[in-house]
């Protein structure tokens, strides 16, 4: 999971977008990372995680083709939501990332809601919501292997295994030119 970020031509600002792919190492990603944003000679990285623990569940990324693949819908899913909320006096909108497994959309679209984040982001005329979210519905939840590239969900499928005592993912912070790992 990394948080990428680009000054597109014309813009003012900078951009970000939270990416995931699937490598063992960010030199890995970089081909997908350069398919998935437009201006790729401007892209640097802010934030990245390998994501191997959440919600005690260990996650692991196995190939399609090994014989431990089941042929039935696995029960708990990988679910990405991106919170959005205010705070009086700032120019800004601030913004908050949940990983979380749930069995379904419902429920990870309650727990978000019950966030700390959530409750405290917003006043009065600029309410705290789920970005691309603006009721209960909650159609617009992204499930990982929904937003993995094409191939990537060709190649491979997310296993998510109950495990108890599994250590947070460090988040590795700062300004990494994309450029600096081809």
């Amino acid at each position: 999971m990394l948080m990428l970020g680009c000054k597109p031509p014309g813009r003012h600002t900078e951009q970000h977008d939270v990416f995931f792919g699937i490598g063992s190492s960010l030199n890995e990603l970089v081909p997908q990372i350069k398919a998935f944003w437009p201006e790729p000679d401007k892209i640097h990285i802010d934030a990245w995680r390998e994501v191997t623990a959440v919600d005690s569940f260990e996650v692991k990324i196995i190939e399609k083709d090994t014989d431990h693949i089941g042929t039935t819908e696995p029960t708990n899913k990988l679910f990405f939501i991106n919170l959005g909320g205010y705070q009086e006096n700032k120019f800004e909108e601030q913004h908050y990332v949940v990983l979380t497994v749930k069995t379904d959309r419902a429920l990870a679209f309650k727990e978000a809601k019950e966030t700390l984040f959530f409750k405290h982001n917003h006043f009065e005329g600029a309410s705290s919501h789920i970005d691309d979210k603006y009721g209960i519905d909650v159609d617009d939840l992204y499930q990982i292997e929904e937003i993995l590239s094409p191939a990537l969900k060709e190649q491979y499928t997310i296993e998510l295994v109950p495990a108890a005592g599994l250590a947070e993912d460090p988040i590795s912070l700062g300004y990494l030119k994309l450029s600096s790992l081809a």
